[in-house]
């Protein structure tokens, strides 16, 4: 808070004074007979310095003048007079009117310097105070209501940040409680537009507008003018302004500070973004331009051949090319199938819903639906026999393990083993697809759930990196978990852990037994 010169008001300290030297006096009167005329003279000091220390100049001559008057009617002969026999009283008059004069201007002085000295410790002590306040904050709106609050209540004083749109139009945008209607008066307006071009300060105790009741500063750095800080200093006294200017500007620098720290961090934070949406765009526009043409060059070679080799091939020939040309739709639907589904998961589309399903019938769909991509893979099922149902989204789940299984199979050598196992604890479904494959490198087990991400080892294989992203999203959505690790001394385990019971709330906080799910 900032210190105001402490007047105690005029006429009471003058009245105090009176008071003092007359009971002074009289006392003296009653018990100083025993004491030279020299040293009641310099008790009569006391008043003096204590009122150049406590009121002033005018209360400490006055105590200095009433004091002269006092010792020479009531103790310098001749008593009850104001004449004087002996003229070397009047040099000890002068004596102490001179000592009286020089020690309340140094203690005026040091009063004065002391509440300097405070002002500046409270100045000093708001700043550090409102840059700890601001230090963490990170949203502008958030920052500037921090602010004015700050001010308002370091300055006893309303406030109010105005700061230019998109328009270059001046536009309040925060202020201290309970000044609405101050803050709201279209001439702070008209004013902030004139402190922000001409980034100078306006209003009262200023050059500009130096009887106003308001204060504006401009919120400058080296780089611009970012908005203009007011503050409603009211009647404050003149004198009082210099002082309280210093520390407003103090505060408004370190505010501009804030404020240009936050918009830079939000231009690199869109920076960043428009960077990684270019990155994702580029990954995604190369991950379809390979994914896409071997399939539909597959389907295309599969589809002339069928068109313009009608005389050429029997019926094995012709199943075997409709084979092929539904291999390749279905890895295109597949492809689609994962783009969509992020995208769903990428805005927020992907819920759930959930129904005690056995993890058995969803093994077996899947298998089904790879049957044509299984046949050169030895698969062992290894399902445990009390296996519990399980409270989950099938189609989203069978999603999952087509992924994972796809990637099994892509991953390993014709003739390979497939496994999956199923096993449960008492609060979790634990499924493991494991493969016979290159494997994953250990620095990239946690990566590979990334999106787009594609393992070192297994860079040279078409593939999107989409699919283990989609199904991370799936399984965290139904509240469990999946890891990928090292199959012994080959290949890749992908393990699925999946809760037994039904949540309050799935993993995007909706509820499990309504809403649609990603295919549907």
């Amino acid at each position: 808070m900032v210190n105001k010169i402490n007047e105690f008001g005029s006429w009471r300290s003058y009245f105090v004074i009176a008071i003092y030297i007359t009971v002074s006096t009289i006392l003296l009167r009653v018990f100083g007979l025993f004491l030279d005329l020299v040293n009641i003279a310099l008790l009569y000091l006391f008043p003096v310095l204590f009122s150049a220390v406590r009121w002033g100049r005018g209360p400490s001559f006055f105590a200095a003048g009433m004091g002269i008057l006092a010792f020479d009617f009531f103790f310098v002969p001749p008593v009850f007079s104001m004449t004087v026999l002996d003229l070397r009283y009047l040099i000890s008059f002068f004596v102490f009117l001179s000592v009286a004069a020089l020690t309340s201007n140094l203690a005026s002085k040091l009063r004065s310097q002391i509440h300097q000295a405070q002002q500046r410790e409270a100045g000093t002590a708001a700043l550090y105070a409102l840059s700890r306040k601001i230090t963490a904050i990170s949203d502008l709106d958030a920052l500037l209501n921090q602010i004015v609050q700050h001010v308002s209540d370091t300055l006893d004083a309303k406030a109010a940040i105005i700061l230019p749109n998109q328009l270059g139009e001046q536009q309040l945008e925060a202020y201290s409680k309970d000044s609405v209607d101050w803050a709201s008066d279209e001439s702070h307006l008209s004013i902030a537009a004139w402190v922000n071009k001409h980034n100078s300060i306006a209003g009262r105790g200023t050059l500009t507008l130096g009887e106003s009741s308001d204060l504006h500063v401009p919120l400058a750095t080296d780089q611009q003018v970012h908005g203009v800080l007011t503050v409603h200093v009211g009647d404050r006294h003149l004198s009082e302004m210099p002082e309280l200017i210093r520390i407003i500007e103090a505060l408004s620098d370190l505010v501009a500070v804030a404020i240009s720290r936050v918009k830079l961090a939000n231009e690199a934070k869109v920076a960043q973004l428009t960077a990684e949406s270019e990155k994702l765009r580029t990954a995604l526009l190369d991950s379809l331009s390979h994914e896409l043409r071997t399939p539909l060059a597959t389907i295309i070679g599969s589809v002339t051949g069928l068109l313009e080799g009608e005389d050429v091939f029997g019926p094995e020939d012709r199943r075997e090319l409709l084979l092929t040309t539904r291999e390749g739709a279905t890895r295109m639907n597949r492809l689609v199938g994962n783009l969509l589904g992020m995208v769903r998961i990428e805005s927020g589309m992907l819920r759930l819903n959930k129904q005690w399903c056995g993890i058995e019938d969803i093994v077996g769909v899947a298998l089904t639906q790879l049957n044509d991509a299984l046949l050169h893979r030895k698969v062992n099922i290894c399902l445990a026999a009390d296996l519990p149902s399980v409270p989950l989204d099938e189609v989203l789940i069978e999603q999952v393990l087509i992924n994972v299984i796809s990637n099994a199979i892509k991953y390993s050598p014709d003739g390979s083993e497939i496994v999956i196992e199923a096993d449960h604890n008492q609060d979790m479904l634990e499924l493991i697809i494991k493969d016979e494959g290159a494997g994953i490198a250990s620095a990239d087990l946690e990566r590979v759930f990334e999106k787009f991400y594609r393992g070192h080892l297994t860079k040279h294989i078409p593939g999107t990196g989409l699919g283990l992203a989609i199904c991370k999203s799936i399984v965290e959505a139904h509240g469990g978990h999946i890891a990928a690790m090292n199959n012994g001394n080959r290949g890749t385990a992908i393990r699925i852990s999946l809760p037994l019971q039904f949540a309050e709330k799935d993993g995007d906080g909706n509820d499990n037994h309504r809403g649609e799910n990603l295919n549907h």
